[in-house]
């Protein structure tokens, strides 16, 4: 543990799921790239929320997370595509995470399940460089949460197919 970790990670807004993040991505990353070594830095910038590669990442947690998110897909594949077979397959997840709710419903409550994955793999990691790439993906699932705007939505939407109602 190193004390640029104390400096970065101490000043950086909490955040909560479904709340409005009080830092950007950009931002965040700008301010690791102050404190953190090169190699810390780029192990922190390799941390992104969708990355499926099994490329080893230099850090356990992110890989582990990694390892999870392709697991989670392909369950996720599976259960959909047993459902369009009318058949059922067990899960490691809810199904009521997908089975019930809008599109957007849905989209909410399987970032929620990233979330608490990673507040459960965090626990114990504070100022370190784990505790960094957990913050960075909670951080990219805030922006997502927060870019979800049902007037923005709409706005594209109707400037895409040229509709005004």
């Amino acid at each position: 543990m190193s004390d640029r970790y104390y400096y970065l990670i101490a000043q950086l807004p909490a955040l909560r799921f479904g709340k409005e993040p009080g830092i950007s991505v950009p931002a965040f990353l700008a301010e690791a790239d102050k404190w953190l070594t090169r190699g810390d830095a780029a192990t922190l910038r390799r941390a992104l929320l969708f990355d499926l590669s099994d490329e080893p990442a230099g850090c356990r947690f992110l890989d582990r997370f990694k390892e999870f998110e392709r697991g989670f897909r392909t369950e996720l594949a599976e259960w959909r595509r047993a459902r369009l077979e009318g058949r059922e397959t067990r899960t490691s997840f809810p199904a009521g995470l997908v089975r019930e709710g809008d599109p957007l419903e849905v989209e909410r409550k399987l970032l929620g399940w990233r979330w608490d994955r990673l507040e459960a793999e965090e626990a114990g990691h504070h100022f370190d460089l784990e505790a960094a790439v957990a913050y960075h993906l909670k951080l990219q699932i805030a922006a997502r949460l927060a870019a979800y705007d049902a007037e923005r939505g709409l706005a594209a939407y109707r400037n895409l197919t040229g509709r005004t109602s």
